[in-house]
């Protein structure tokens, strides 16, 4: 067995830290979850904090033997892509929490701030409701997303909180 299964400590939050705690893992998994990146190339050329290949390649593989992503085997020439894992998806929870924190206690942007604010404010159930929709659309199971999507109104405020940000640096 690889290093990811013998935790150095039967501590849960080491073990949880052995497997994502680097600098890199939480914002590639990021990338896919919120950003629907399910690409190399996807995730690479849309990094806004600008992950380096081989750091990208690392984390991919890192996460696929942690159970965290599968990826899809590609034939030569085609793209592999990239899905999320149920452990992945149960993040949800802790991906919300870290975006609260973050907006408590660290200089964001109000672009930014607007996903973290929106999963602030819906709780555990528009949790709940972006994991059953990162289920049906990464795991080809549950039921189909209602409309708007929470991928789609997470973007939207995105988009809102930008235009607005953009309008007012006008000023």
């Amino acid at each position: 067995m690889s290093e990811a299964h013998h935790p150095r400590s039967e501590c849960p939050i080491n073990a949880a830290i052995e497997v994502f705690g680097d600098r890199w893992s939480l914002i590639v998994l990021r990338d896919i979850v919120f950003g629907d990146r399910r690409y190399f190339r996807e995730l690479q050329a849309n990094s806004i904090e600008g992950i380096a290949s081989n750091i990208l390649a690392d984390r991919l593989k890192r996460l696929v033997e942690s159970g965290l992503l599968t990826r899809e085997d590609s034939r030569p020439g085609q793209r592999a892509r990239y899905s999320l894992s149920e452990p992945a998806i149960q993040l949800i929870p802790v991906f919300a929490q870290l975006g609260s924190w973050g907006l408590r206690h660290r200089p964001t942007s109000s672009a930014l701030n607007a996903r973290a604010e929106l999963l602030e404010q819906g709780g555990p159930a528009l949790w709940q409701e972006f994991m059953d929709e990162l289920r049906h659309s990464h795991l080809g199971s549950g039921i189909s997303p209602r409309s708007p999507s929470v991928r789609e109104r997470l973007n939207a405020a995105y988009l809102a909180a930008a235009s607005s940000s953009s309008a007012a640096r006008r000023c």
